[in-house]
């Protein structure tokens, strides 16, 4: 992977959020804390269903596989990124390579797996009575490594495509990590074809496809819960689905916003306000949502000090 301009030996140099001591002051200690918020929650919310019997169904069963994507995206980006706030430096090529394939690996597999939370949640409601022998065990392990190897592979394959353009002298990256659409920004090169491969690839697969099967499932859900008779009946059905629809809007909403639309409407300073939503913000707030608006979750945390009490 030699780069003809030498970018494997000088690496790249990040340039942050912010160029004002003050601010790069007060953003240390907002990421520091949200990123304390996003360990703690995300452990506590992986021990609280991995303990409670309770909570081993195949719904909690993704929701561990949600936090702890949560853990590994945030931690992909966030560390690096409040040294670079403490002393700006770069960083090497290989660890940008090494970034970049992480925040795409991850980030994808969180969106396949909330697309696959969505079926879950329209098998609950629509086949209630079928729930449990449609999404049995083995059904819901294959869903789930089928979102992590779909997203390893298209990891890779970003990796493979974009860190072999050549890059202009000066290796700038006008980002706060090593994310595909800077890269792509200081390539010296004409990029129309990478940038159609990594639009199917990423764009396509492991954004568009996830949302449409949001999409879809919840249009059924909708349709079935306006079938039930009672009003009463209708709200227990869809309060099953809010904390999913919550995290579904902090966590692909951004993406969307930032990887789907055109071209010419990217903006620097935009992108990077929503690579913060769903590299720091989204990762702490999901646990949050999780345990505030469940009752089986909440139940399962107050259990873990009676559990795991030392005295």
């Amino acid at each position: 992977m030699e780069k003809a301009n030498g970018s494997s030996e000088t690496g790249f140099l990040l340039l942050g959020l912010s160029e004002d001591p003050t601010v790069q002051k007060y953003l240390f200690v907002i990421f520091l804390v949200a990123y304390l918020i996003t360990l703690s929650g995300n452990i506590i919310l992986i021990i609280a269903c991995a303990c409670d019997p309770h909570l081993r169904t195949p719904m909690y069963f993704f929701i561990v596989n949600l936090s702890f994507i949560d853990v590994c995206c945030s931690t992909t980006t966030v560390p690096n990124m409040l040294a670079q706030l403490i002393a700006r430096k770069r960083i090497s090529f290989y660890a940008c390579a090494a970034q970049l394939c992480s925040f795409v690996f991850f980030g994808g597999t969180e969106c396949f797996i909330l697309a696959v939370m969505a079926f879950d949640r329209f098998v609950a409601i629509s086949f209630a009575l079928r729930y449990n022998a449609i999404m049995n065990k083995h059904v819901c392990i294959a869903m789930a490594a089928f979102s992590w190897v779909c997203s390893g592979l298209c990891a890779i394959m970003y990796v493979a495509i974009t860190l072999q353009l050549p890059f202009c002298t000066q290796n700038v990256i006008k980002h706060f990590f090593c994310e595909l659409i800077p890269l792509l920004t200081i390539a010296c090169a004409d990029i129309t074809i990478t940038q159609r491969v990594l639009m199917v690839t990423g764009s396509v697969f492991q954004l568009l496809m996830p949302l449409l099967v949001v999409l879809f499932s919840y249009f059924c859900i909708f349709v079935t819960i306006i079938g039930i008779p009672s009003s009463r009946g209708r709200y227990k059905a869809f309060s099953t689905c809010t904390s999913h629809l919550i995290v579904i809007t902090v966590t692909i909403g951004p993406a969307v916003f930032m990887y789907l639309k055109p071209a010419y409407k990217n903006s620097e300073h935009q992108d990077k306000l929503f690579s913060v939503f769903y590299t720091v913000g989204s990762p702490a707030v999901n646990p949050i949502i999780y345990s505030l608006r469940n009752k089986d979750v909440k139940k399962a945390l107050q259990k873990l000090p009676k559990k795991y009490r030392f005295i």
